[in-house]
């Protein structure tokens, strides 16, 4: 018989809770111990890897004017795409609106999520962390990020000296990626008894909202391909025929394995092959792998005020704006991560103090949603080799 995969034992665990949910409701709503415990180990794993993994991203890259034009016209691209995709899955929550009628139960202190009549100053003062560990120890993750790429730029700038931070920063992200592999051995456990626990409270209805969030999900990511990429093919006279052909095989790998990784090897192939130079390839899409996140940054906004929506915690539009640019930093630096949105999220939804069982309920039909924002990163990543190299003047 062959291995099921973790991805099939989430999808049974979370069929398994339904039903006992709905067939012993007492025992159901009991399980939210086991739930709450695959939750912490979630929170534990965001500040030691948001760490480790940007500061080596940053190190290693070097001096940014070595990186050169190219490094600066990938990165200007990688923002503006990133930015397009974070608002059109704003937009697209806002107007379908799957989460209301789930009825999450808000956090305690829920009262202190950051409010729209806040100053422009006291944000930027709560941005920069007065002590790093502290900022650790209170889930803080635009404060980690921006210590990290303070002191990523500070390593770059010492040069040999500083190596063995960098070491042992990468050392650090590596231990997290297997840490979080052992946390993710928990999510049948987590997801099971959350939905059972979830369902047995609210009852069976709890689930639509859910259908109505991956028929959100993949609207918008249909409507990010045809209509931002493929805006962006059409200003930089990307040629579609080869490009598709180029990027259609790596796109179906990441969709089927929901692995960036399991797909690059063919991407970096197959738009070498389309006449992208080697060393625009070879740079663009590894750096798109951390900062070129089309489908990931959509799922994040739409994922966030869908807990929001589900939870009663209305959201003004400066209060939205706000998780727009939190979301901006803190999506950057961990795609090589199992479930690295799931990662991602859960640090956004503790700084706006959402509620975390909003997590244990996405994880759920996540690796539907993971197939959808993975081959969207895949294609986008592609993309942008080509758009640079059309940038630089290279015919395609």
């Amino acid at each position: 018989m062959k291995r099921l995969s973790l991805t099939a034992w989430i999808f049974i665990a979370m069929a398994a809770g339904v039903t006992l949910g709905l067939a012993a409701p007492a025992v159901g709503a009991n399980l939210e111990p086991v739930s709450n415990i695959f939750l912490r180990l979630v929170k534990s794993i965001i500040a030691p890897l948001l760490f480790g993994a940007l500061v080596y991203g940053i190190a290693g890259a070097g001096d940014t004017k070595a990186m050169g034009r190219i490094g600066v016209k990938a990165i200007v691209y990688f923002e503006i795409v990133t930015t397009a995709a974070l608002f059109l899955g704003l937009g697209m929550v806002n107007l379908v609106r799957p989460g209301e009628g789930m009825k999450l139960e808000p956090v305690a202190g829920a009262e202190t999520l950051p409010q729209a009549r806040t100053t422009l100053t006291a944000v930027l003062e709560h941005t920069f962390p007065s002590s790093i560990i502290d900022a650790m120890a209170k889930g803080e993750v635009l404060q980690i990020v921006v210590f990290a790429f303070l002191f990523g730029a500070a390593c770059a700038a010492v040069g040999p000296k500083a190596e063995p931070v960098v070491t042992w920063c990468a050392s650090l992200a590596e231990v997290m990626f297997r840490y979080t592999k052992y946390v993710m051995y928990m999510a049948p456990f987590g997801v099971g008894a959350a939905m059972a626990v979830t369902v047995a409270r609210k009852g069976f209805s709890v689930l639509v909202p859910l259908g109505k969030l991956v028929i959100t999900m993949y609207a918008a990511q249909a409507i990010f391909v045809v209509g931002i990429l493929g805006l962006v093919i059409a200003i930089t006279r990307v040629p579609l025929r080869p490009f598709v052909r180029a990027a259609k095989e790596p796109f179906l790998i990441a969709f089927s394995t929901a692995s960036s990784e399991a797909a690059l090897p063919k991407a970096l192939e197959n738009m070498e092959r389309m006449g992208v130079p080697r060393h625009i390839v070879a740079f663009v899409i590894p750096t798109g792998y951390s900062f070129n996140l089309d489908g990931s940054t959509l799922y994040l906004s739409l994922a966030s005020v869908f807990v929001a929506q589900a939870a009663g915690v209305p959201l003004s539009w400066g209060q939205q704006i706000l998780l727009m640019v939190t979301l901006m930093l803190t999506s950057k630096g961990v795609a090589g991560v199992p479930r690295a949105s799931l990662v991602i999220l859960a640090g956004t939804l503790a700084a706006f103090q959402l509620p975390m069982e909003g997590i244990a309920v996405l994880l759920g039909i996540d690796a539907v949603l993971d197939m959808a924002r993975t081959s969207v990163n895949v294609l986008g990543n592609c993309l942008a080799t080509a758009v640079i190299a059309r940038w630089e003047g290279y015919k395609l």
